[in-house]
Formats: C-alpha cells, sequence, structure tokens
C-alpha cells in the first residue's frame, strides 16, 4: 500500500511539482521559530546552546568510555554507543539552525537545506525509535535468559540488528521526503515551527495531504508502535522475573533501574507517537513545538545520563581520569547498582 501510494505521489509529482520548483527553490522557506519577543529568544539561544554542549560531550563521552573500557564491550553497549551516534547528530542537524534563528533576523532556509533537515530528522528519529525496542530485547535476553544470552545476542546478530535498523529507516525517511516535497506550497512559506518537520509543512500545501497522512500513520504503525510494543513487553518479562527475586534490596535496585529506562522510553515515544498518531483536525502548532523540545533536545540529553551515569563500569572508568589514578578508595564509596 506505501509503495502505490508512492507511485501516485510520484505520478503527481512530474504533473504539477516541477512547476511549482522554481518558484519555491528560490524562495525557501521561512522558520517562525518559537518566539518573537526578544527577552525570551535571548533565554531560548541560551537554553538551547546549554542542552546542545551537554548532549555533544556526554554523548562523546560515552563512546569514549566503552572504546577503553574492554569490560564494556558487550551488546548493550554496542546499541548504547548507536544510541549516542544517533544523538549526536540528531541534535546537530536542529540546533545549530536554531541557534542562528533564534537571533537572527533572516529566518530562512533553502529548500534543499529544508529537505535535508527533514530526511536526517525522519531517518535518525526512526532510528533511535528502533534501537530503544531492541535494547529493551537485549535487556529481555539478558535477565530473563542469562544463561543463553551471549548465544542469542551474538556479534552477527547485534551488528544485523543495528545495520538492519539504519537502512530501514534511511529508506522510510527518504519515501517520507518525496511525498513531503512534491506538494505544491501555494499556500505559504512561514513555517510555524523552529524547524523543517512534515505536520507543519503539510499545513502550507493546498492539495490533499491525505496520502501524506497515511504513509505517516503506516510508518509510525511498523517502526514506532512496533518498537513501542517489543520494548513494553520486554520489560513486562523483565518485572515478573525481577518480582521473583527473593533479596528486597536487589529487587529495589532492579526496579529502581527499570524505572529511569522507561522514564526515556516515555519522554521519546509519548510525544512522537502522541503528534503522528493523530489526527490532522487535532493539530496545534504551539503544542507541537512543545513537544518536539522533548524529542528533538531533551531526550537526547537525558539519555547518556540515565543509561550511563548510575553504572558502576562507566563510573569506574570515567572518575580515576577526573581524580586520579592514585585514589581507588573513592570508588568504593561512589558506587550505584548496576544498568539493567
Amino acid at each position: 500500500m506505501l509503495l502505490s501510494l508512492l507511485q501516485l505521489s510520484l505520478t503527481r509529482y512530474y504533473l504539477n511539482f516541477m512547476g511549482e520548483f522554481n518558484q519555491t527553490s528560490s524562495k525557501g522557506f521561512i522558520l517562525l521559530g518559537l518566539s518573537n519577543v526578544l527577552y525570551l529568544q535571548v533565554i531560548y539561544f541560551l537554553m538551547f546552546l546549554q542542552m546542545y554542549i551537554m548532549t555533544l560531550s556526554g554523548n562523546l563521552l560515552l563512546i569514549i568510555v566503552v572504546r577503553v573500557n574492554r569490560k564494556l564491550q558487550t551488546p548493550m553497549y554496542f546499541f548504547l554507543s548507536n544510541l549516542s551516534i544517533i544523538d549526536i547528530f540528531f541534535t546537530s542537524s536542529f540546533v545549530p539552525k536554531i541557534l542562528i534563528n533564534t537571533l537572527s533576523i533572516d529566518k530562512s532556509i533553502s529548500f534543499l537545506g529544508c529537505a535535508l533537515q527533514m530526511y536526517f530528522g525522519i531517518a535518525l528519529a526512526a532510528t533511535e525509535c528502533v534501537i530503544i525496542g531492541i535494547m529493551a530485547y537485549d535487556r529481555f535476553a539478558a535477565i530473563c535468559k542469562p544463561l543463553h544470552y551471549n548465544t542469542i545476542m551474538n556479534k552477527t546478530l547485534c551488528i544485523s540488528l543495528a545495520t538492519g535498523s539504519w537502512g530501514i529507516c534511511l529508506l522510510n525517511s527518504a519515501i517520507h521526503v518525496v511525498l513531503t516535497f512534491q506538494l505544491p506550497y501555494c499556500k505559504s512559506h512561514h513555517i510555524n515551527h523552529f524547524f523543517c518537520e512534515i505536520p507543519p509543512l503539510l499545513q502550507l500545501s493546498c492539495e490533499d495531504t491525505l496520502p501524506n497522512e497515511i504513509a505517516i500513520y503506516i510508518s509510525a504503525v511498523i517502526l514506532g508502535m512496533s518498537s513501542f510494543w517489543l520494548t513494553l513487553i520486554s520489560y513486562v518479562q523483565i518485572i515478573s522475573t525481577i518480582l521473583k527475586i527473593r533479596s528486597s534490596q536487589g529487587r529495589h535496585k532492579a526496579f529502581s533501574t527499570c524505572g529511569s529506562h522507561l522514564t526515556v522510553v516515555g519522554l521519546y515515544y509519548g510525544p512522537m507517537l502522541f503528534m503522528y498518531m493523530r489526527p490532522r483536525s487535532t493539530y496545534s502548532p504551539e503544542m507541537h513545538k512543545t513537544l518536539s523540545i522533548l524529542y528533538t533536545v531533551v531526550t537526547p540529553m537525558l539519555n547518556p545520563l540515565v543509561y550511563s551515569v548510575r553504572n558502576k563500569d562507566v563510573k569506574n572508568t570515567v572518575l580515576p581520569e577526573l581524580y586520579g589514578r592514585s585514589q581507588p578508595n573513592i570508588f568504593k564509596r561512589v558506587h550505584s547498582p548496576r544498568t539493567i
């Protein structure tokens, strides 16, 4: 069905889009941003800049730690490294342009720049969604099938899962970009958002966008809901196994770690599913902007904190470099439950 929609849209592309291309590409689009009030623009600039720096430093640190610590050469940290790479490129595809536009008079973005921003945004967001689901399955295998874990999560499977996730999501993004940018934008070139995303652009088209919306729903179900249910089912099994632990302290530590993971899952899946699965009639530009901040900036910033900072192996790699290797006693006092 999705291929039929793509074929229909490509046909429509040659009929009416090429006539609008020169005019649209020359003008590009205008990103209205978060606010026109000067002091709010300064606040938003400082807020995004700080979160961007924290995102880059936190995720880069995680990648380096995984590379230098042989104890972290496990499937869990392999997927965490993929997640960190995604978060770095994901925020970098949006935040620099947001920072420039926030304090700039010229808030324009070229037609090609908007298409590229949308392409990488959709691809990386979808890949992160799938990787989170795979990580949940990895934790299920480690906790519920510990004796068979090395057999289940072998190197070949891990590489195949990661490669497949990237490939499918890059293809999915290309389809959505083609479906979106073949539409004629005759209403306005002013995008009521701070970056190029599908819903605000659909509002500018004077043609029927039902094929685009159907493609979004299909993609959300196949990638988003599948990953969400995989995560949910995995954690149900994990919690069921944890409840069988006799030690109350062990259960408390395990539940605490699961709660942190599920918090990140909720922050990521919640806004994404709410935006892309709801009917067009309920679309609200201001609510869309607010929710977009959560999964474009906040969640990538929190991921390395939630998944790694509380982990003993990560601390034992980072803290000796910060405090010096001659102070081992400090690490006996600074410890936390192993990440699940």
